[in-house]
């Protein structure tokens, strides 16, 4: 399985509240441009409690 789809399928699952109350998802999106062009970052995480899970593509 590859990674993304993991992360995708534990995020849905999260935010749909199946273990306990809904947990809303974050996303953060970078757009900066430089001598190299335009380059671009996404960033979702989850946090619930003192825990946080996140990946950046």
């Amino acid at each position: 399985m590859r990674p993304i789809t993991l992360i995708a399928g534990l995020t849905l699952l999260a935010a749909c509240g199946a273990d306990g109350p809904p947990i809303t998802p974050s996303i953060n999106t970078t757009v900066s441009v430089g001598s190299e062009g335009v380059r671009t970052s996404t960033g979702v995480s989850v946090r619930s409690g003192p825990v946080t899970v996140g990946a950046n593509f």
